[in-house]
């Protein structure tokens, strides 16, 4: 697999595993740990339809945090190159394997913006911050949902750590689970749930403030 072109069209041929099921969530993530099993054997056809399924995901991702189409194109496929040439030792921890994709990707990011020292660019992604943060069943971000806007949530959010960023991304851009944030980022669930309150409650100290500063 030379570049994403390859997976694309490797994917196409690629097989479903139907898995029997109750629970779609569980049916979803048996199936992927059957296919991560395969991938991690070699399977290329596998790990084709694990790229279909997280391809869009990461690309997003990496795209909030760098901001040019060029770079994360590149850095997309630089994920999937990676994660493809360790998937022998991959193990699976009863987490979707895109928090192990996201981890990766988080990496190169990291490794971009320390060799560029660019500026984190959040503008395509403020409109999907509001429309989770509206849907989502705690208190402070419904109300987060209704009082922020566009312009005041992209210069907000560039203020806060790169932590907090970075936990917003993953909680409401792309809907990872607390333990799926909590695997990817190395920390134990109750400190992503502490990150992400901070996070939140800075986004809306901050929102605030300019409020009060333009009133």
């Amino acid at each position: 697999m030379s570049s994403l072109e390859s997976l694309r069209n490797a994917s196409t041929g690629s097989r479903v595993i139907a898995v029997a099921s109750d629970d779609p969530e569980v049916a979803g993530l048996d199936a992927e740990r059957l296919l991560a099993s395969r991938a991690s054997q070699g399977d290329r056809e596998a790990y084709a339809e694990l790229y279909q399924r997280y391809v869009d995901k990461i690309y997003r991702y990496i795209y909030y945090k760098v901001g040019r189409r060029d770079e994360t194109e590149d850095l997309t496929s630089q994920t999937f190159m990676k994660a493809w040439d360790a998937i022998g030792d991959y193990e699976w921890r009863n987490h979707p394997f895109g928090a192990w994709l996201f981890r990766i990707a988080h990496n190169l990011v990291v490794d971009y913006h320390r060799a560029r020292r660019d500026n984190v660019s959040l503008t395509d992604a403020t409109p999907q911050l509001e429309q989770r943060a509206s849907r989502d069943d705690l208190r402070p971000e419904r109300v987060l949902g209704e009082m922020i806007t566009m312009d005041r949530v992209r210069h907000a959010i560039g203020r806060l750590t790169e932590e907090q960023q970075q936990v917003l991304i993953l909680r409401f851009f792309e809907g990872l689970s607390t333990g799926e944030v909590a695997d990817l980022m190395g920390k134990r669930r109750g400190a992503i749930r502490g990150l992400q309150f901070r996070a939140l409650s800075a986004l809306r100290d901050l929102l605030h403030r300019e409020h009060d500063a333009l009133t």
